[in-house]
């Protein structure tokens, strides 16, 4: 039996790998989901994983949950509290904003 290795991606990475699909012989998911990283990809492939390990590494956030920032793009303290509020921690608004200070950097 072969392992399947999960990877927690971002929209812009998603974009750049469904990019590389011939869309001629693209099934229809595959299409819908190209057509939609295209237009809610807020920044390229290379940065978002920039930003990602910098948001793990300096906020203490998890992959997803920087991956899910990435993704969002906040731009406000209370956008980002909207987006947070789901997760099972609170973030003190010092380090919200470091999150957005490193989210503006795209």
């Amino acid at each position: 039996m072969t392992k399947v290795k999960k990877t927690v991606i971002s929209t812009p990475e998603a974009k750049e790998i469904l990019e590389k699909i011939d869309i001629e012989k693209a099934d229809q998911i595959q299409k819908r989901t190209l057509d939609y990283v295209t237009k809610f990809s807020k920044t390229t492939p290379e940065k978002a994983k920039e930003i990602r390990e910098k948001l793990v590494k300096e906020c203490s956030l998890t992959d997803e949950e920087a991956t899910e920032l990435v993704n969002i793009m906040p731009k406000s303290i209370g956008e980002t509290r909207v987006f947070t509020s789901g997760w099972k921690k609170l973030l003190p608004t010092e380090d919200i904003e470091k999150i957005l200070k490193i989210l503006s950097e795209a």
